[in-house]
């Protein structure tokens, strides 16, 4: 006996090949889903069983047989086959039918065969290419094909990034198209023919309302759920950002420049930078961006009457002096603010009521819907006489339920049906009921309003003269720069016959006998529907 040989049971245990497990897994990929339908899949785990019962390997598990592209090893399937066999000592091999199908990232896929190999004892083995990785000159062999799979991936990626950014340039969309599209010639790259779907047409109509009626986003995005469409506020913003709704198309391919595209523009060029409020690039003075500004009480309110685009403001710093001025580009209209609130203030000085007619004012208001809620209380009687009237009908199909002469579906039927028709009816009268309650509180506040219109309106923080101006107009205010003078498009129902009763009451005080029955233009319900009136004082 040897010397030492007493000490070789001390010595660490070397791995004896011949007893290791010949326990693998099979992982098969493709890179996309129109891979899916040929053979490609079905050929991978072909190969890879025939080379497990050529050598003798027991295939524990199978893992890919999907697609998912190896630029990333950030995969679903390949990332549970590497939690299996870590955590399965059984498992020595994993078996793929060439390495570029194991990885394509290059230096991370040989990390994490190598890590595999030496942490785990699980080798990685291509069946077409026949390297042994457990030798040194095969494990170069392997991180050689590994490096080279990430290279032709490379090679590849910049020959279709080529590829799609002539298509680009030509005016085409070789990538996802936008929402609210459709591509009739699906597949094709350059006999594209993208129009507007149906949703696309609901988008259409969120750009017009954000343009011409500069509609809140909010109220944008009720409106298109109504009509079937749920968008969120940041995604509506991405929409009404994006260029290619106008038919132009700016890509990350082609940096630093617009590209006339070859689909169908969802909205003219002028709407869409109407939308995204661009302004003159070459103004000489600084633009006011705030939403509301103290010195520019009408911006946004005012409209250009030339162009219909709602007024901004700028300041000439040298003079202290504040202007309004429409964005169009190309539109001469500007105006002093200064001038303009002066307009403004002759135009709201119409509506001020003298103290000395303050109940005048307030009958004569009434006297006028007098002729519209006298038709809607005649209608109240009528809807509750048809409310008693379904009600009876109810109870006389209770009592032949009862006696036998119809059955529970007859008796069912014609319950649902008068139900429904009760509850219309009710529906109704709970709109009289809160017109005629509408009618005494905006009447209340109209009075406290036109008392002093002008003091209120000059000494009341920026967002309640806001609130001011648009309940007194509600479609705001057109500036003329030719006749240089304001126009209302339209008044708000409480306050427009203010005028006409203040002549009609011209020399009377609270108190004296007035002829209510002269008073002009009644209003009757084929004339101007009253509408919510709701102030913050």
């Amino acid at each position: 006996m040897s010397k030492l040989s007493v000490f070789d049971q001390f010595a660490p245990k070397g791995i004896d090949s011949t007893q290791l497990g010949k326990n693998a897994v099979i992982y098969t990929r493709v890179s996309h889903s129109s891979q899916e339908d040929n053979t490609s899949l079905e050929t991978q785990r072909k190969r890879c069983e025939e080379y497990a019962s050529a050598n003798g390997y027991n295939v524990v598990q199978y893992f890919g047989g999907t697609h998912e592209s190896a630029k990333t090893d950030d995969r679903k399937e390949f990332n549970r086959m590497l939690t299996f066999v870590k955590r399965n000592k059984r498992v020595n091999f994993i078996l793929v039918y060439s390495y570029e199908r194991f990885s394509r990232t290059g230096a991370d896929g040989m990390k994490i065969a190598q890590d595999l190999q030496k942490q785990y004892k699980v080798t990685t083995l291509s069946v077409s290419q026949g390297i042994d990785p457990s030798t040194i000159t095969g494990e170069f062999q392997r991180n050689i094909m590994l490096l080279f799979g990430h290279l032709d991936n490379q090679m590849r990626k910049d020959k279709t990034v080529s590829g799609m950014r002539e298509l680009v340039e030509k005016g085409y969309t070789p990538y996802s198209i936008p929402r609210g599209y459709v591509n009739l010639n699906k597949g094709k790259a350059v006999n594209q023919q993208i129009v507007l779907n149906e949703e696309g047409k609901l988008l259409r109509k969120a750009f017009m309302w954000k343009a011409e009626k500069q509609m809140r986003n909010c109220e944008i995005l009720k409106r298109l759920e109504a009509l079937g469409l749920k968008l969120d506020d940041r995604r509506l913003c991405e929409i009404f950002a994006n260029p290619y709704y106008c038919g132009i198309i700016v890509s990350k391919l082609v940096p630093n420049r617009a590209i006339e595209g070859k689909h169908e523009p969802m909205v003219s060029r002028e709407v869409f930078l109407k939308v995204n409020n661009v302004v003159e690039l070459n103004r000489n003075q600084p633009v006011s961006h705030k939403a509301e500004d103290e010195n520019l009480p009408l911006k946004r309110f005012s409209r250009c009457s030339e162009c219909g685009t709602p007024l901004t403001g700028f300041i000439v710093r040298k003079k202290n002096l504040w202007y309004y001025k429409c964005r169009t580009v190309g539109c001469k209209t500007s105006k002093s603010a200064k001038q303009l609130h002066e307009y403004f203030k002759t135009l709201v000085s119409e509506y001020e009521i003298n103290v000395e007619q303050t109940e005048l004012i307030k009958i004569g208001i009434e006297v006028m819907y007098s002729a519209l809620f006298e038709e809607q209380q005649e209608n109240k009687k009528l809807y509750s006489a048809k409310i008693s009237e379904l009600k009876k009908k109810i109870e006389t199909a209770e009592e032949k339920l009862v006696t036998g002469v119809i059955d529970r579906p007859m008796f069912d039927k014609f319950q649902a049906k008068f139900t429904a028709e009760m509850m219309e009816v009710e529906d109704l009268m709970a709109k009289i009921k809160k017109g005629s309650s509408n009618l005494e509180k905006c009447l209340k506040l109209i009075v406290k309003f036109c008392q002093k219109p002008l003091l209120w309106w000059e000494n009341a923080s920026i967002g309640q003269r806001m609130i001011f101006q648009n309940i007194l107009f509600p479609e705001g205010i057109i500036y003329d720069r030719k006749n240089d003078r304001f126009q209302t498009p339209r008044i708000n129902t409480y306050f427009q016959p203010i005028p006409r009763l203040s002549n009609f009451f011209e020399g009377k005080k609270n108190g004296d006998s007035i002829n209510f029955d002269a008073i002009p233009a009644r209003v009757t319900s084929s004339g101007v529907k009253p509408e919510t009136f709701r102030a913050v004082i």
